[in-house]
């Protein structure tokens, strides 16, 4: 058994690795991916020419911090195996069992005495008409594939959104000679009073923002039309994406101006992102609603941990607020681990740790108020016809008509439970701020006040056949609740 298991390699998960080890922990690191980075620093296969990681601007720690950590003969490793679900064993009550599963080896549990979630952030998905097309995508798949796996788009690219990525993938793809047609920003030019408020975000981060003020111009060399108070209200096409619907918009992001359409084959997508909770959300943490920091977010003390005893959390499942941030909390979470298991950590490492996470929110906050995606006209985008939960196709339409005739319907899980949305593979990864967003809007009501769906185990997709693994391992039932592992498993099939 570890003394800690991390779940996710990205910039929190490795700070933390690197600080545990320095303090006596044994440490497993779980992540799906083949190598260490996370999204953000998602590094090329080493098969491939030249795969080398190149770091935005301002993050040139992050080579360093990749460099370590892989080469820590201290550490265990277990890239390619996906987290689906933590176990309590009665038996064991100090001891936490992460059932983990791999496409080829099946399902194993890894026990340790403390668990560490940073498994980051994923692109907010978001609802209106064509948004299931084949060619359109998010922000973080097209920067994956160019930089991780040389793919680029074929065709002209049209780019939308509310956040800076957008202008990092523009730049990528015309530098990878892709045809960028548009980037259509849903906020206004910052005024004079903007940039006063933005002030806090200046101290140590000059190169980043010189970069991004360069790829700017860079794109309107290229003849690259960047719009601002534009918004993407549909996407037009058969069997794939040829035309993209742009309309101009007020500060709020309601359509005020004529729609145009401009021609393209992909529509890449980047208006923000949500945090990843669902491993936390299965554990039984709680969570709060924060939209500027990405929607449902894990609560947690001044160490980190959470609700739920022996479980911490850093990066972005605590709140979307970028590398620094989340390298600066892997830190924190680390010491905060070390100390609760009876090692030794001098209180000036912890004072360092929360300098270091308050610096980096100085910038973080400015980019969250910025670029808060207004939810409420991102879910007004839908139309009756428009598919809002894709892996059961459930329409708007089957939304409004069903909270129309259920006025005491007042929660995400209540319309989970009667529409199946959020019932599918991505276990509401995709629906989830869509159907809140329209919940809200039809009992005008905030956002956050319908809650959250629930994540079960797994919080992956698996071969129910690889489930079997987690027999011999005893788990808490839910009170007064069914088997349903043990009742699917006797029937076959999938479990998601």
């Amino acid at each position: 058994m570890f003394d800690l298991a991390i779940i996710g390699a990205g910039p929190a998960g490795m700070s933390a690795a690197l600080t545990a080890a320095d303090h006596g922990l044994t440490v497993v690191v779980i992540d799906e991916q083949q190598q260490a980075g996370g999204q953000i620093f998602r590094q090329p296969p080493k098969t491939f020419p030249g795969s080398v990681l190149h770091p935005t601007a301002g993050y040139g720690w992050a080579t360093d911090l990749i460099r370590r950590f892989e080469t820590d003969p201290r550490l265990t490793t277990e890239f390619g195996w996906s987290a689906i679900g933590v176990l309590h064993d009665d038996a064991a009550p100090d001891a936490l069992r992460v059932a983990v599963n791999h496409p080829e080896h099946g399902t194993r549990v890894i026990g340790a005495r403390r668990l560490l979630i940073a498994t980051g952030a994923y692109d907010l998905p978001i609802a209106f008409p064509g948004w299931t097309l084949p060619g359109v995508m998010t922000a973080g798949a097209a920067q994956t594939l160019v930089k991780a796996q040389k793919i680029a788009p074929v065709g002209d690219v049209v780019l939308a959104g509310a956040h800076p990525l957008l202008l990092l993938v523009a730049d990528l793809l015309v530098r990878d000679g892709v045809p960028v047609r548009e980037v259509a920003f849903a906020q206004s030019i910052p005024t004079p009073a903007d940039l006063r408020h933005a002030l806090g975000a200046v101290p140590g981060h000059l190169r980043m923002l010189a970069e991004t003020g360069a790829i700017v111009a860079r794109l309107v060399r290229k003849g690259v039309r960047v719009s601002p108070r534009t918004i993407v209200t549909a996407a037009h096409g058969t069997e794939h994406v040829s035309r993209v619907e742009l309309a101009r918009v007020d500060r709020r992001w309601k359509v005020t101006g004529v729609r145009r359409e401009v021609a393209a084959s992909h529509l890449v997508l980047g208006y923000g992102f949500s945090a990843s909770t669902e491993l936390a959300r299965q554990i039984g943490c709680d969570l709060v609603f924060d939209s500027p920091r990405g929607g449902w977010v894990v609560a947690h003390d001044e160490r980190l941990e959470t609700s739920v005893p022996g479980v911490f959390v850093a990066g972005e499942p605590t709140g979307v607020a970028g590398a620094d941030q989340s390298r600066a909390e892997g830190v924190l979470a680390g010491l905060g681990i070390a100390a609760g298991l009876g090692r030794t950590v001098p209180p000036a490492a912890f004072v360092e740790a929360e300098r270091g996470i308050r610096t980096a929110s100085r910038f973080s906050t400015v980019v969250q108020r910025m670029f808060e995606p207004v939810r409420e006209a991102l879910g007004d985008l839908a139309t009756p016809e428009t598919t809002v939960c894709r892996c059961e196709l459930v329409t708007r339409g089957a939304l409004d008509d069903f909270l129309a005739s259920s006025p005491f319907v007042s929660s995400v899980n209540a319309v989970k439970l009667s529409c199946r949305t959020g019932m599918g593979p991505c276990q509401g990864r995709y629906c989830e701020s869509s159907v809140g967003t329209i919940l809200a809007s039809a009992r005008e009501q905030p956002i956050g006040l319908g809650g959250r769906f629930s994540a079960h185990l797994p919080v992956k997709p698996v071969p129910v056949g690889d489930l079997r693994a987690l027999d011999a391992v005893p788990e808490r039932p839910a009170p007064d609740g069914p088997d349903v592992l043990g009742d699917v498993v006797e029937r076959g099939g999938q479990l998601a």
